[in-house]
Formats: C-alpha cells, structure tokens, sequence
C-alpha cells in the first residue's frame, strides 16, 4: 500500500522492510524448490518510490515490489526409468487440461498412464496430445518431434505404430505467464497468446523420453542473495528503529 507521507525517514525504512521481506520470501521459494522437477526460479522486480514536495520536486521515497516473474533458463536434465517421463530441451512447456476444462502450461514432465490409460501428470492433469493410445499397448515412447509411438502385438508378431503426437507451446514473452499452483503457468495480456508448434521446430524444444528437467535455481547463488537480502533487512530495520527513536526524541523536547 502506498504511504500517506513516505519522505520521511520513518516511512522510507518501512519500505524497505516491506521490500526486503518480500525479497526473503522470493528467495525462499527458489530455495525450497531446488528439488521440484521443472521449477523455475523467481526474481523479485522493484520499482522506486518517489514523493511529491512542494515546488513541484519529486523526492526519493524508497522502493515497492511491484512484480514477481520467473526465469525460463534451462534446467538440467536427468534420466528416469520412466519412459513417460518427458523433458523438454530448448523452449515450450507441455499443455495439461485442467479440472474446469481451461488449459495450463508446465516443465514438468512427470506423466504416467493412469486407470483409464489417459497420460496425466503427476497431479493427474491429463496431457493434452493428438491421437488415441490402444489400451493393449505393451510399451509406449514419446520421439523428440513429440509422435507416440506404441509397440502393440499383430498377428505376426510385435511392432511399434505412432498413435498419436504430443505438441508443445510457446509464448513471446514467458516471463509475462502467471504461476499458479502445482507448478502451472496461466498466460496473461504480458506473455501473449499460446502459439501451439512442433517440437523442434519454430523455436521449440525437443521432447527428451526418459527423462526429467530439474529446477533452474541455484542453490550456492540463492544462498548468497538471502544473505544479501537478510543484511538489506535488518539495515532497513536499523534505520527504522533509529527514526522511530528520532521522533520520540523530538516529541519530547516539544514538551
């Protein structure tokens, strides 16, 4: 919220207490998801606060968090012994039907075939792909151009058959996406409209099988950006504790 009178000294500390817990808590997250498969780290993006003074002169007044996006840099990838689980190398996001019917975008790769043979997520959003995949196939692989190949048994033997294909989405400006919860993304007026592409082609990814993208933050950084932030904090507490006994000061000698 803005601050009926943030020239003052008292109210520019407040800001930056504000500012800097907000920061803490961005680094947080980063850190508590170095483990989550697809995790995109956060940054926090601070503008500055200026106040009106008299004279028409505008005056520092601090600075307020006023946007959270996330960083789309590649994350490692690392094998899995699941063939359904997909990484993608380069950009996109795979696209998941959500319970509403709406669609959302994710890194994350980790599917699986549930009861009624449907790929879903880990959090059993299906994966929306082309095709139809037979309930008797006996293995199931994704190419890096996103065709589900299935090896079925015939009558001569077994062979595999692409039953379906698996596309991938971009946006102009990925940083622009609203993350919500599970590790989706919502796109917004910032990120532009889903351009739905082949893998590999167009700015795409490839689709990696057996495989999972780890989460981009790293730790030894965002180790060190908490510490910064923690100093930042508890300077700003300092000179909030010092103005607030300036005043005191002052109210007392006007007594």
């Amino acid at each position: 919220m803005p601050y009926s009178s943030p020239h003052t000294v008292l109210d520019i500390a407040a800001a930056g207490l504000l500012a800097g817990q907000a920061y803490v808590d961005v680094i947080g997250a980063n850190i508590a998801n170095v483990n989550t498969t697809g995790y995109k780290r956060a940054r926090l993006d601070f503008q500055e606060l200026l106040a009106r003074l008299g004279g028409g002169q505008t005056h520092r007044a601090g600075v307020w968090p006023v946007a959270t996006p996330h960083i789309f840099d590649q994350g490692a990838l690392r094998p899995s012994d699941n063939p359904l689980d997909l990484a993608i190398e380069g950009g996109g996001f795979f696209a998941v039907r959500l319970p509403d019917g709406g669609t959302a975008y994710t890194r994350d790769g980790s599917f699986h075939r549930d009861a009624n043979g449907t790929i879903v997520s880990a959090d059993g959003y299906p994966l929306i792909y082309e095709g139809t995949i037979p309930n008797d196939a006996l293995e199931i692989h994704v190419n890096p151009d996103g065709g589900i190949m299935a090896r079925v048994q015939t009558l001569t033997g077994q062979e595999w058959r692409q039953v379906g294909t698996v596309r991938l989405t971009r946006f102009i400006n990925p940083a622009g996406l609203l993350s919500t919860e599970h590790n989706l993304y919502l796109p917004t007026p910032a990120s532009g409209p889903a351009q739905v592409g082949t893998p590999g082609q167009n700015g795409v990814g490839e689709i990696v099988a057996g495989a999972l993208e780890g989460s981009n933050t790293e730790l030894s950084q965002a180790m060190a950006e908490l510490l910064l932030a923690q100093r930042s904090y508890a300077l700003s507490l300092r000179a909030f504790q010092q103005a607030d006994e300036m005043m005191a000061l002052a109210v007392q000698l006007r007594r």
